[in-house]
């Protein structure tokens, strides 16, 4: 291997530690560690997930009806408006929004979308 790619995939071990190192990271892992250890939100999860892949059987079926979509709706409406889960969502958007920022400082010397574009091939 090159001294170049050795040094490159070394950058890109320091990257990830500082991404995991970072107020948004940390932030982030102890709100899904909390939604994993809270009853009620892994209860509605499930409801939900049950829920989801039901409609969507229908939906493939062409059985799925307004009634189906609103139940599934509803119940991710109220699992999301759990306070555990509130503070995971809102944990990862801001994960999302600091890694969109990486992203933009390591696209700008490459003149691509390095999250988006980088790792596609024939984009038109």
């Amino acid at each position: 291997m090159s001294i170049e790619a050795t040094r490159l995939e070394d950058l890109g071990r320091e990257l990830g530690e500082a991404i995991a190192d970072c107020p948004e990271y940390r932030t982030f892992e102890e709100a899904q560690r909390a939604v994993e250890a809270d009853d009620e939100a892994q209860e509605m999860i499930s409801e939900f997930e049950q829920l989801r892949q039901e409609f969507m059987m229908a939906r493939e079926t062409g059985q799925a009806t307004q009634e189906n979509l609103e139940k599934v709706q509803e119940a991710q409406e109220k699992l999301h408006a759990l306070p555990v889960m509130e503070e995971y969502l809102d944990a990862q958007e801001a994960l999302q929004e600091r890694l969109e920022t990486v992203n933009e400082a390591i696209s700008e010397p490459l003149a691509v979308d390095f999250g988006g574009e980088a790792g596609g091939c024939c984009h038109d």
